[in-house]
């Protein structure tokens, strides 16, 4: 089976992608081969940090490498947190939930609109691509539903017709940004490599 370095340190995302790809390979994380050493995300757009994460892994460890970055864009703040997503709350996601919610009081749900987006950039010395997948929706007055994780609780899915906070795994990956980032990700590699 191929190796695959995936840029992170996050055994719980290594354990999500493995699954969502199939088990088609083996990924390792980028910690093997980096001593935890995180890239400067300095890009001014999604698919540009993917990128930088993207070449580091490979530049640490030799192998085929991809990296993700993804946010949460929302239309009435502009496009924020976009690429800031993670770090627009100090205090984990209770408190970007609660920032967010904040400032979309008064809002009206019509302009609450909303996009998920992640990007995946893969690079192996001779082949580079990124790939792009969102889903739209829109923020919710409230936080609903114990599932998901990040601003999950927040986002009404205008697919699945219900918050991401109460909806399956496997009901989100078929829809979610990430989900369909992944699917492009392994259309993209079986083109390269037949897998």
């Amino acid at each position: 089976m191929m190796k695959l370095v995936a840029a992170t340190h996050n055994k719980g995302k290594l354990a999500e992608l493995t699954e969502m790809l199939g088990g088609r390979y083996v990924l390792l994380p980028v910690s093997d081969f980096d001593g935890g050493v995180e890239p400067e995300e300095n890009g001014n757009s999604f698919e540009e940090n993917s990128r930088i994460k993207a070449r580091a892994a490979f530049a640490a460890s030799g192998l085929p490498s991809f990296g993700d970055d993804s946010g949460l864009c929302v239309d009435a703040l502009g496009g924020a947190p976009g690429i800031y997503s993670s770090r627009y709350a100090a205090g984990g996601s209770a408190a970007r939930n609660a920032k967010l919610l904040r400032e979309l009081s008064g809002v009206p749900e019509e302009k609450r609109t909303a996009k998920f987006v992640c990007c995946i950039t893969f690079t192996d010395g001779e082949h580079e691509f990124t790939v792009r997948g969102e889903c739209r929706g829109r923020i919710l007055e409230r936080e609903k539903g114990e599932g998901g994780f990040g601003y999950d609780p927040v986002f009404f899915s205008d697919e699945l017709g219900r918050p991401f906070g109460e909806v399956s795994a496997a009901e989100k990956d078929a829809v979610s940004h990430r989900g369909k980032a992944v699917r492009l990700f392994a259309e993209r590699l079986a083109e390269i490599y037949g897998e």
